[in-house]
């Protein structure tokens, strides 16, 4: 098996296609397939499933891409873990954030260790909680600072709380919930609310929170970022939920207190074996 193998393998999981998956590895198609189907004979299985319409990867392939992923970063951490042991920190860093983070600085983090560290590559996104993780699972990412309600596991990586808060109304500057000094969640169940869509982390605190209190939690206008939830709030259109550390940056927008507000548990997340760059980056978080 040879590691141009692994590398192919992996792809054609990521990019869908064998097509784009040549275009991405800088070789022609047939080669590119010539090898897959080379590596499946060796091996005596299929790893992916093939017709006209659709390519996915069988239960083999998807053994093959999580040990393949950890075979390649080992390839690539030898270099790293070697220039380590002589003082040396090198290699890529790459983080994920989400956008509703305010503590910490990542950008001033990220500032404080370029300057540190100067042959360290470093990446940064900005996704959803639950993507972020996958992405960790996928070893795409190699910490990433999420949001979370209180006493979520994350399974096979290590995590850290940095902080937790809780969630306050957001609210048009006219609108007859500012005229209360703290509002009641029932109180908010009057109101069309806009949040981010179903299953992510964001709207589980709120909907968690909803739950105990035995109220309906009614989304109106689902968003993928904070600065459309506001916007939406802004206009008029609808109510929301967000962290409370983040009032104070916003404009053209109101906040209030909840009583038996939802909370949320801001985590950065590492790889249990993290690279040198990474485990540099957790120092300055005194991790």
């Amino acid at each position: 098996m040879k590691l141009r193998q692994i590398e192919y393998v992996l792809a054609v999981a990521e990019e869908g296609s064998f097509t784009a998956a040549a275009r991405r590895c800088h070789i022609v198609q047939s080669a590119l397939s010539h090898q897959v189907a080379q590596l499946e004979q060796q091996l005596g299985t299929i790893l992916f499933e093939r017709n006209s319409r659709s390519l996915r990867l069988t239960p083999a392939g998807e053994a093959f891409v999580e040990s393949g992923r950890r075979a390649l970063d080992a390839v690539r951490r030898i270099g790293d873990e070697v220039a380590a042991r002589s003082g040396e920190v090198r290699g890529r860093l790459s983080l994920g954030t989400i956008s509703t983070l305010t503590e910490p600085d990542v950008i001033g983090l990220m500032a404080r260790f370029h300057r540190r560290y100067p042959h360290v590559d470093i990446e940064m996104s900005m996704d959803g909680s639950e993507r972020m993780i996958d992405r960790m699972h996928e070893h795409s990412l190699d910490l990433a600072f999420v949001g979370l309600w209180p006493g979520v596991v994350i399974e096979r990586l290590e995590s850290a709380d940095l902080c937790e808060e809780e969630l306050v109304a957001l609210l048009p500057r006219e609108h007859p919930l500012t005229r209360c000094r703290r509002v009641r969640l029932e109180q908010l169940t009057e109101w069309p609310m806009a949040d981010f869509g179903e299953g992510t982390g964001a709207r589980q605190q709120s909907e968690e929170a909803f739950a105990a209190a035995g109220l309906r939690y009614a989304v109106r206008f689902e968003v993928s970022t904070i600065s459309l939830l506001v916007d939406i709030v802004r206009r008029g259109l609808a109510i929301g939920l967000i962290p409370a550390s983040l009032a104070p940056r916003l404009a053209g927008v109101c906040t209030r207190p909840v009583r038996e507000a939802p909370r949320r548990v801001v985590r950065a997340v590492w790889h249990p074996n993290p690279t040198p760059a990474t485990r540099a980056f957790l120092a300055l978080l005194d991790l």
